[in-house]
């Protein structure tokens, strides 16, 4: 097995050298493929894949817009895939290399292509919800038997969350999810653009800010799964992956996931190929390998994740496929809402207040 899962500082020292003519290097969010497929795709292919990891877009783009990141194929979210398009991070696609393209789902290709017109530049890995994990017992413990597990309302009410800093709250570190989400409890749009209705929310998270244990975005996935958090505001995926994790080692938690009855962000994370790529053909060949059906299925199985496309489904276990916290049913899908990237002006305004919210200055 040759692929690698580097740190930062070796991929670094690997970028100081002498690239390898057949090598692919993916960056890619922590916890979120099946190893297999990275051993697989090199038996089938014969090219050396180099596997780095991230956990916020926010560091991917700093890479990317700083130049010569050394990647061959990264996986920005749909907000920063548009405004890293804009700004020239990536290649167009080419589509006779992509036979596998037949496969993805129009319904979620057509939802991207918001982000990107004409899914000219990405494909879609993997999609989903951000949400409310909760552990049940500790949470009822906490608010009674009739705790708003399935509402924003458990959250973003300061009396609730001082009852649940006991038993442990992590938020995701993530203003581009937390403050539509705080936009839609408060009943504005959670796509506003304008910094006076952003501003709205900065009181009320203020106000819960004190009682959140750890703003993060990957570290909720172990600390549900053990029982050392009771409420996490995070990705779907991630959630269930920490619900199967405690069922699992049968620790007695028992974690379950809600998209909010007041809407949930539904997001999308794309594979797309940086403009200086160092090998954009092997790059094709990762992404064609990708969306082939079982590889797609294998790796939803895995993160418990929806994905893009529409051919893996199939091959998709019953707890995927059948679980509605993955493959929502039409009621809930109409209650999601999409954001749009905040223009340089906006997204200072929203970087100081989140700033301000966590630091608590």
């Amino acid at each position: 097995m040759k692929y690698h899962i580097l740190s930062g500082a070796a991929v670094a020292g690997l970028m100081a050298s002498t690239a390898v003519a057949e090598e692919v290097r993916v960056y890619n969010w922590s916890d979120y493929i099946d190893e297999s497929l990275l051993e697989k795709f090199e038996t089938e292919t014969g090219i050396e894949l180099i596997y780095d990891v991230f956990d916020s877009n926010e560091v991917l783009e700093t890479k990317l817009l700083a130049g010569g990141s050394g990647y061959d194929v990264v996986v920005p979210s749909g907000t920063f895939l548009q405004r890293q398009i804009t700004a020239g991070a990536f290649q167009k696609l080419d589509a006779s290399k992509l036979p596998n393209a037949e496969n993805m789902w129009s319904v979620i290709s057509d939802r991207v292509s918001k982000y990107d017109p004409g899914n000219q530049y990405a494909i879609n890995y993997m999609w989903g919800t951000t949400g409310i994990g909760v552990n049940i017992g500790k949470v009822k413990e906490a608010l009674g038997e009739d705790a708003p597990v399935d509402s924003l309302e458990l959250v973003f009410n300061p009396a609730n969350m001082e009852k649940l800093a006991g038993c442990g709250v992590h938020f995701l570190d993530s203003p581009v999810e937390i403050i539509p989400a705080a936009l839609a409890f408060m009943g504005e749009d959670p796509d506003s653009q304008d910094p006076d209705v952003i501003r709205k929310t900065e009181p009320m998270l203020s106000a819960i800010a004190p009682h959140v244990q750890k703003f993060h975005s990957s570290e909720y996935i172990n600390a549900l799964a053990n029982g050392d958090i009771c409420v996490a505001i995070g990705w779907s995926g991630d959630i269930l992956q920490a619900r199967d994790r405690a069922a699992e080692a049968e620790n007695g938690v028992e974690i379950e996931y809600y998209a909010p009855k007041e809407g949930a962000l539904m997001w999308f994370d794309n594979m797309a190929i940086p403009v200086d790529a160092p090998n954009p053909e092997a790059a094709h060949k990762f992404l064609n390998f990708i969306m082939d059906a079982q590889n797609m299925a294998a790796a939803s199985n895995y993160v418990y994740y929806a994905n893009g496309n529409k051919a893996s489904q199939e091959f998709l276990e019953e707890d995927v496929i059948g679980d509605t916290a993955i493959y929502p049913d039409e009621a809930t899908l109409e209650k999601l809402y999409t954001t749009s990237p905040y223009d340089p002006k906006v997204q200072r305004v929203v970087t100081r207040m989140w700033t301000k919210i966590k630091s608590g200055t």
